[in-house]
């Protein structure tokens, strides 16, 4: 069934349908209306689920790590300083191995106060231990909520899944989204029934004190089940696909690359306008393409290598930035591909810090100053006089 509904109701929907048992989170903009909606549902009796009011971003975090070491499934959001509150949560979630799913609706950090979207608050925690995957519309950030609770709770893996979305861009704007029955969102995915859990009968301690004759190991152990849950990821979106009908993205994905001597990088919304672009400078006879990030965590490696192998000028543009050194990604993917790649041919963009628009003409325009020579770390649009009140 398609319904034209807001990306906030669409996500709520969605992760209702995954029938989590316990449901804590904190309002901030502008993921609130995901947990507005939420509450709602369990409100009117249409979902079986204990949904806990808290103080503060962090104690929703905890809440949710606490249920999820006894055994429940778990969903959580938040966005910004909000998800900053939670950081010292989010370490202990992915050390100690607990599978909860939290979306995080993207909003830039302060200072200065912004309510707009960015991708700086979960870009800041991407060393955390959890699985990161960017949505690039409404469909794709619901359905990977589903795919998201299928990654973390297989056995084999057992690490939190963080579905980042566009703020306002996203879960504030309505499209047409295809829904599925709670019954097809059943078969697709199994009951949460982990291996180890705590109980009153089954009393054990996690997260415990680690000597500096373990830690290392323990950190080695989630370091390796990340890079190992590549594969998983890439195989629930395949049977994501052959269950609905649609594809979600695997790791990556590649959009008219073949034959580009010119490839963008981005993750996230902005892919919408990119692709925009990149068909109409096709029409104009300019060979150009996109290679989408969907999974920035764990990291993907020898899909970016092989995906711009070929590409002889590549403009990587994001939304964030890591104060002292540039672009995130940038940085990442420079250091990623063979040498004499990552010397010349690379620009990198910083744009739309703050939720500062993005249009076509942006993009064009990072598309011609990548082919007449690499650039570094440009801001792009940035008034400079701004700087001289």
């Amino acid at each position: 069934m398609q319904k034209f509904i807001e990306g906030s109701r669409a996500v709520a929907e969605f992760v209702g349908m995954c029938r989590p048992d316990v449901i804590s989170a904190y309002p901030i903009t502008p993921q609130t209306h995901i947990v507005e909606e939420l509450a709602q549902i369990v409100a009117d009796g249409e979902l079986k689920s204990q949904f806990i009011n808290v103080e503060s971003e962090f104690a929703a975090a905890s809440v949710v790590l606490g249920a999820s070491a006894t055994g429940a499934r778990t969903y959580t959001a938040t966005s910004s300083q909000g998800l900053l509150l939670m950081a010292e949560v989010l370490y202990n979630i992915a050390g100690m191995r607990l599978p909860i799913v939290l979306t995080c609706a993207n909003r830039a950090v302060s200072a200065p106060i912004s309510i707009w979207n960015d991708h700086q608050d979960s870009i800041s925690v991407r060393d955390s231990g959890w699985i990161q995957l960017y949505a690039e519309d409404n469909q794709d950030a619901a359905d990977m909520h589903i795919q998201a609770y299928k990654i973390a709770e297989d056995n084999d893996i057992l690490l939190p899944v963080m579905v980042c979305m566009d703020g306002f861009i996203l879960t504030h704007s309505f499209e047409p989204v295809d829904v599925p029955s709670p019954d097809e969102v059943d078969a697709f995915l199994p009951k949460f029934n982990p291996e180890i859990y705590l109980t009153a009968k089954n009393p054990l301690s996690l997260g415990l004190m680690a000597p500096p004759d373990s830690y290392m190991e323990t950190r080695f152990a989630l370091f390796k089940t990340l890079e190992e849950s590549k594969e998983k990821i890439v195989k629930t979106a395949r049977e994501f696909k052959k269950t609905f009908g649609r594809s979600s993205g695997e790791l990556v994905e590649h959009y008219k690359i073949d034959g580009a001597d010119t490839v963008l990088v981005c993750m996230g919304s902005i892919a919408g306008t990119v692709k925009v672009v990149v068909d109409e400078l096709r029409q104009g006879g300019k060979k150009v393409g996109l290679l989408k990030i969907r999974c920035h965590r764990p990291f993907p490696e020898e899909e970016i290598k092989k995906a711009l192998s070929k590409a002889k000028n590549i403009a990587i543009v994001e939304k964030a930035v890591s104060m002292g050194l540039g672009g995130v990604l940038a940085t990442e993917i420079k250091a990623v591909l063979p040498d004499t790649n990552a010397r010349a041919g690379v620009s990198n963009f910083i744009i739309g810090l703050g939720g500062r628009d993005i249009t076509k003409k942006d993009i064009v325009n990072i598309v011609d100053k990548t082919v007449s020579g690499p650039v570094e770390n440009e801001f792009v649009n940035i008034n400079l006089s701004l700087l001289d009140e």
